[in-house]
């Protein structure tokens, strides 16, 4: 697949590059997408919820009442969780929700997220360029030139682009990201992919097609 190159004022260039077919081209693994997608987001859980449960709380162990003749139920301990502030049954305990994903089915799974993007015609290429200094003003005009204002965009780019980061830190739906830390979830999330010209050679080497 070959696409245009466009420059920061959305005017084509003349230049085309050719999508990496092994790439942008392979059939999407749904599943793969779906497992990936699924970590990501299991990661992002802190997993630091608890609650004390009858051996944690403060309170006497001392029985109640006799465990018979009484006409009620027995009770052992005002720690019980039948009484109120008592320990809670089957509580939630801190623990770790990650899970282990092979890299190869990592890998594919970014591959089936930028053919799926590819497909719908929401990769575009944008020639290399920088800011002189971070202005949020600018990426906003960079963004209107390109026409993808109202779209949720990742900019992916390659080293040194700090004042394109800063500049659209503070701008909702926007994400700009170093190629080596793509991730299926980022790819997905976005209505609008931009690459920079040199970040397509960061891509190879991520996928090792050099």
């Amino acid at each position: 697949m070959e696409i245009t190159i466009f420059n920061t004022a959305g005017e084509d260039t003349g230049k085309k590059i050719e999508l990496a077919e092994a790439i942008f081209g392979i059939e999407p693994n749904e599943h793969a997408i779906y497992l990936d997608v699924k970590q990501y987001l299991a990661n992002q859980r802190q997993g630091t919820h608890k609650s004390k449960e009858r051996a944690e709380i403060s309170g006497s162990t001392a029985k109640l009442k006799k465990q018979k003749g009484t006409g009620t139920a027995r009770s052992g301990s005002i720690k019980s969780p039948l009484f109120r502030g008592g320990g809670r049954v089957f509580g939630p305990r801190p623990r770790n929700y990650g899970f282990k994903l092979n890299r190869k089915l990592k890998q594919l799974a970014r591959k089936s997220a930028l053919s799926v993007k590819a497909g719908s015609n929401a990769v575009i290429a944008v020639e290399d360029f920088n800011f002189e200094a971070p202005k949020t003003k600018q990426f906003v005009e960079f963004q209107n030139n390109l026409k993808v204002a109202d779209k949720k965009v990742l900019l992916v780019v390659s080293e040194g682009y700090d004042n394109v980061y800063l500049s659209a830190r503070n701008l909702k739906n926007v994400e700009v990201m170093r190629v080596d830390d793509l991730s299926t979830y980022s790819i997905m999330k976005a209505s609008a992919l931009l690459f920079v010209e040199s970040s397509f050679k960061g891509l190879d080497e991520m996928f090792k097609l050099n």
